[in-house]
């Protein structure tokens, strides 16, 4: 087992019809344990009651150890939902905007061997200083997979550059990939820009996901595709975070890049035939 760390939003997806558990970082985290790994979402909840439903559903999950608790509002995302394609309303100076830095996230880093992080808890300089310290403290040959998630307004150059300085791996979508392309002036075919960004950040592989036109993984020597799956799409909401969690998996086990994909795609499949970003797995998908 490897000890992997899913770091920033813990939330309530609010949908017009219920609510659901949801934050990239902790979607993330939970499929790595799904997939047999040690992980934690490392995340700070409210005092309030949408906190207290939320960490007991993040401790059911095995998920609850670096869980802060703050005096300010539990995370809420408010999602509307049309032709199965999500739309966001943020709400701002939550729980997760307030991550502290603490000796025991330090220990965690320190015995780290990969981190998920996004651009979104670092709209607030707090969480994005913690985020910052935790991936330097982690160890040298560690694994930092930035998932871009650009939601709204809430990321800037600066953001977005120091994040990619520290990455390993990048995952973003191809509606991201042209705004993260204007946002540090490269030009050129999808291609040529995912290999500018390989290039440019040292990166060792980029994941691109293309919705019903499947995934491209980009690396220096080469790229992969894996089509998209044949599935009836019920909401996409997490599939990207279990597609980077799989792939993360299969690549700390040793994995070849083209099995790596072809695993992380049936993930990703399956958790868009489901409502919600952390449904249960069936066996053969573990």
């Amino acid at each position: 087992m490897h000890t992997i760390v899913g770091i920033g939003e813990s939330l309530w997806d609010i949908f017009p019809d219920r609510k659901a558990i949801g934050g990239a970082p902790a979607n993330f985290a939970y499929h790595c344990r799904s997939l047999g790994q040690e992980a934690y979402a490392v995340t700070a909840l409210g005092r309030d009651a949408l906190g207290d439903e939320l960490a007991a559903e993040l401790d059911a999950r095995g998920l609850g150890r670096y869980v802060q608790r703050v005096d300010y509002p539990t995370g809420r995302v408010l999602v509307q939902l049309r032709e199965g394609l999500p739309s966001y309303e943020i709400k701002e100076d939550v729980a997760w905007d307030h991550i502290a830095y603490t000796e025991e996230l330090a220990e965690l880093a320190r015995r780290c061997d990969a981190v998920c992080f996004g651009s979104l808890a670092q709209r607030s300089p707090i969480s994005a200083a913690t985020i910052q310290r935790f991936i330097q403290e982690m160890p040298a040959g560690s694994i930092k997979v930035f998932d871009i998630n650009l939601r709204l307004h809430y990321y800037s150059r600066e953001i977005v550059e120091q994040s990619l300085a520290h990455a390993t791996i990048l995952k973003l979508n191809d509606e991201e990939l042209p705004v993260v392309a204007q946002l540090l002036n490269i030009h050129g075919t999808e291609q040529e820009i995912c290999h500018t960004l390989l290039e440019r950040y040292a990166l060792d592989s980029l994941l691109l996901t293309r919705g019903a036109l499947g995934v491209n993984v980009y690396y220096v020597t080469g790229s992969c595709y894996h089509p998209a799956l044949p599935i009836e799409v019920v909401d996409t909401v997490g599939a990207g975070d279990s597609f980077a969690a799989a792939y993360l998996c299969a690549t700390l086990m040793g994995r070849g890049r083209a099995e790596a994909v072809h695993n992380a795609s049936h993930l990703a499949a399956y958790v868009c035939t489901c409502r919600g970003a952390m449904p249960q797995l069936p066996e053969e998908l573990r």
